[in-house]
């Protein structure tokens, strides 16, 4: 049955995401009437996110309510090119969300910036260590756009969510309690830090003994009332601890439907349309112009949307798929180095280490928000000479203990029994008296690691899955055991009775969670052999496809990737409304 064609619209949203809903409000605020397409169901913070059927652990951290279904839509993994690879079928090591509001529904609300040595890798390598320091294999790449032309893009970001936190550099003045690493900004948080827990109390004092400078994690779950630019009223965080892998049901989460989605759906030049699945975005003959967007809706019908501009804002591993199945750009070969699309693929390195205290030390890890703790920066990034070191990148460290629900927290030493009497008395002697560090690591884009089309397997509407191979650099290892060690001091100066660490090993395993911060395949950059979309995120392939999300990212830095995604969102849609809207075509 052929697909029905619907009347053209000017812009048609491929995801009601946290990128959709962002280039949305930007783009009907511009006048143009515009398409928003989300494979999920609709659901907002009432009824959908309210207890107590919310704080269903089994349902919702176990059973993943709020992902990907893998059954209809997955991927195909393995971890080098000569492996075979295999369909994922029950997601763990990441948690692609679905539904109105994507991933930014069940994010914990950490909200960084990246610094201008991320962002300008390669260059700043090369000044400050050489050329021959960057590893072998490695695809270090700068992005082609600084930390200072994205300031004003992250401050509209952050009071856009009222993220909570404290400045530690305001126009260049170094500001005692925050972060003294970070570029300058040009305001403070739109509301102060979150309270700080016991355990990150502890943290604070034993880093700021051993030379360190701790300051408080930035949150999207708001210390206070606040009423953000577009008029939406967020409410005072209750730490009731299900932030990750929930929705939130205060009001007090930062996500598309607390910032900004209800004012969108009042638009009268927006229209959403939910439990539709994108096949492939349309080109013209010459295959330098995309006319639209084919797609089929729940009850399996086909259509056609026609669209003078195509927003592909993904999932960041479907961002990819998306231009693979649109035949938009050069796929990438790792046997040549030639391509594109799929290449510099990236994740985020992680480790822990666990802090045992005697029976006096009440940690309450059920008391917490997604985001809530305090962190050191001083192993980001370039914040250290990595000289003697022998790698680059690095990784925050901080006492962020964002997962102390029953079901999933079990801390217990090394030592113990895997299971039994032993094990269940360990775990009532060791739930309330044991703090959790985390080692949150940058992740380089090596040639081994890339994403394609799988040649065999397909998903429910008959199309290819996605191909993941990846694997741990050796690069990546090494500096997870050097500031997973770093991290281990640091529990010791806090007074625990016992500290174990645990660095990241290899090979990389999809059966364990890790983080949701994929990143790569769809890269920016200024050289078109080997980027996918210049600095404004616009395909250099065809021009009225702007392709917005991690999946731009060249390499992972330390710090979570949201808030660089909402920054790189709003300068995008700057980039199109005032640059490509009064003159159509190539902006870079």
């Amino acid at each position: 049955m052929a697909a029905r064609k619907l009347p053209p619209v000017d812009a048609v949203l491929l995801g009601v995401g946290l990128v959709g809903t962002l280039l949305g409000r930007e783009l009907t605020r511009a006048g143009l009437k515009v398409v928003g397409l989300e494979r999920g169901q609709p659901r907002f913070t009432v009824p959908d996110f309210q207890g107590p059927q919310m704080h269903d652990e089994l349902k919702y951290s176990i059973h993943k309510g709020l992902i990907q279904d893998a059954a209809r839509e997955t991927l195909t993994f393995r971890n080098k090119a000569s492996e075979t690879a295999l369909p994922v079928r029950r997601f763990e090591s990441f948690l692609p969300g679905t539904g109105l509001g994507g991933a930014a529904v069940h994010w914990n609300g950490q909200t960084y910036r990246f610094q201008d040595s991320d962002l300008r890798m390669r260059s700043h390598t090369v000044q400050r260590y050489g050329e021959k320091f960057i590893p072998q294999g490695a695809l270090v790449q700068d992005w082609g756009v600084t930390a200072a032309e994205l300031e004003p893009y992250y401050d509209r970001f952050e009071y856009l969510l009222g993220t909570s936190g404290k400045a530690g550099n305001l126009k260049g003045g170094k500001v005692a309690g925050g972060n003294p690493f970070e570029d300058p900004r040009s305001r403070d948080y739109p509301t102060p830090p979150q309270k700080e827990p016991y355990g990150s109390a502890l943290f604070r004092k034993a880093a700021a003994g051993l030379g360190y400078h701790p300051f408080p994690q930035p949150s999207s779950n708001l210390s206070q009332t606040y009423t953000n630019p577009e008029g939406m009223t967020l409410r005072s965080c209750m730490f009731c601890g299900f932030c990750e892998r929930y929705g939130c049901e205060h009001f007090a989460k930062a996500s598309p439907q607390t910032v900004l989605l209800p004012v969108l759906m009042k638009d009268p030049n927006f229209q959403l349309r939910t439990q539709c699945q994108v096949l492939r975005i349309n080109l013209d003959k010459d295959r330098k112009k995309a006319t639209g967007v084919a797609y089929v809706d729940g009850a399996g019908r086909e259509f056609e949307q026609p669209a003078s501009l195509v927003i592909v804002g993904l999932f960041a591993l479907h961002n990819v798929r998306m231009l693979l199945l649109s035949g938009i750009g050069t796929p990438y070969d790792p046997a040549t180095g030639k391509g594109v699309v799929g290449r510099n693929y990236a994740y985020q390195t992680t480790s822990g280490v666990q802090a045992f205290f005697d029976e006096k030390v009440n940690i309450n890890p059920f008391m917490r928000s997604g985001a809530c703790g305090t962190v050191i920066a001083d192993f980001v990034s370039d914040n250290f000479d990595h000289g003697p070191a022998g790698f680059l990148g690095g990784a925050f460290v901080g006492e962020v203990m964002s997962h102390g629900r029953p079901i999933e927290f079990h801390p217990t030493p090394p030592g113990t029994p895997a299971w039994g009497s032993g094990w269940k008395q360990a775990v009532a002697r060791h739930y309330n008296h044991t703090s959790s560090l985390i080692v949150h690591g940058s992740s380089l884009a090596v040639a081994s690691n890339f994403l394609d089309l799988d040649p065999s397997y397909k998903d429910a509407w008959g199309q290819p899955l996605l191909r993941m191979t990846f694997d741990f650099p050796e690069n990546d290892l090494k500096m997870s055991a050097y500031i997973t060690g770093k991290a281990q001091e640091i529990g010791r100066a806090m007074g625990a009775r016992q500290v174990s660490a645990a660095p990241r090993k290899g090979p990389y395993t999809i059966t364990q969670y890790q983080t949701t911060h994929n990143t790569g395949g769809a890269i920016m950059g200024a050289d078109r052999a080997t980027s996918v979309v210049n600095r404004y995120l616009q395909s250099w392939d065809v021009p009225n496809v702007f392709v917005i999300g991690a999946s731009a990212y060249p390499q992972n830095a330390s710090y979570n990737p949201t808030g660089t995604l909402g920054a790189l969102a709003y300068w995008a849609a700057d980039a199109i409304t005032k640059k490509y809207l009064p003159n159509p075509g190539p902006l870079a």
